[in-house]
């Protein structure tokens, strides 16, 4: 046994007794977050003392989501660029840094999806998935990263999604995506892990927000669902932040290169 594996008395908050969920001190950048989930994890992370990185492309929305944050008396900022670009991705890392300091926790959220059946899907619709939902947490982490190791710590969580498990019709590009994205955060987890950095991913299921609405409003799909999962119910969006407080703390220091999927029990039910 290594000299830095034995526990000493006074350790017991790194060991037994798992950390505080909290965040102070903490600067967190959450892509994609000025809306939907995205947005409330930002808020819960704030919420738990962390100085949050609102991100998305359209500045305007972005900075009215920041704002109604500082209005709740939370650290919050709002900063625009489009994460398939590394210049515009550096641009806007480099605004973050000079503002509320190099971030230390980062959320892989921005992402899109486009239905429509293989044979009738675009090469540039594909494009454009693979392009955001997979590219882009590359570029990303690869910039946010050597602040991290500068930092002797950080946290990545990049969102997954239980299509990363499984296939529907009409999604291929967003599953595939997905499904490249959980073996990415198993990557980080093993390229960065020696440096104290911890990457996993969080799978939700399907959950009440603004890109699942034609959804919601398909009678067929809704009654699918409700017989699929166990709690018989849509998630609700505040439903993610434990999860992914919990992944942003010290009480997750030992958890590296998971998906932890926040689905309802939809994938425990053949």
């Amino acid at each position: 046994m290594h000299e830095k594996d034995i526990q000493r008395p006074g350790d017991e908050g790194a060991g037994t007794t798992p950390p505080p969920f909290r965040l102070d001190g903490e600067v967190a950048l959450v892509t994609g977050s000025y809306r939907g989930l995205g947005y409330s994890i930002a808020r819960g992370f704030a919420r738990a003392g962390a100085a949050v990185v609102i991100n998305g492309r359209d500045g305007a929305a972005v900075e009215a989501a920041a704002s109604v944050l500082r209005e709740d008396g939370l650290d919050a900022y709002g900063v625009a660029f489009d994460v398939t670009s590394a210049e515009d991705i550096d641009r806007g890392l480099r605004k973050i840094e000079k503002g509320p300091g190099p971030p230390t926790i980062l959320v892989n959220n921005a992402g899109i999806i486009r239905r429509a059946p293989m044979l009738e899907m675009e090469e540039q619709e594909w494009r454009a998935e693979v392009d955001i939902n997979l590219t882009g947490p590359f570029l990303v982490a690869r910039r946010v990263v050597p602040g991290m190791i500068e930092a002797g710590r950080g946290k990545i969580i990049n969102i997954c999604s239980v299509l990363t498990e499984v296939a529907r019709a009409s999604v291929a590009g967003y599953a595939s995506t997905k499904a490249g994205l959980k073996l990415l955060t198993q990557s980080m987890a093993t390229e960065w892990g020696a440096h104290n950095i911890q990457a996993n991913g969080i799978g939700p299921g399907f959950f009440a927000t603004e890109m699942t609405g034609p959804l919601q409003e398909n009678r067929e799909f809704d009654t699918w669902l409700r017989g699929r999962v166990p709690a018989g119910r849509w998630g609700r969006p505040e439903e993610l932040v434990g999860p992914a407080v919990f992944l942003a703390s010290r009480a997750s220091d030992f958890v590296n290169g998971h998906v932890l999927y926040v689905d309802g029990g939809l994938l425990a039910r053949m």
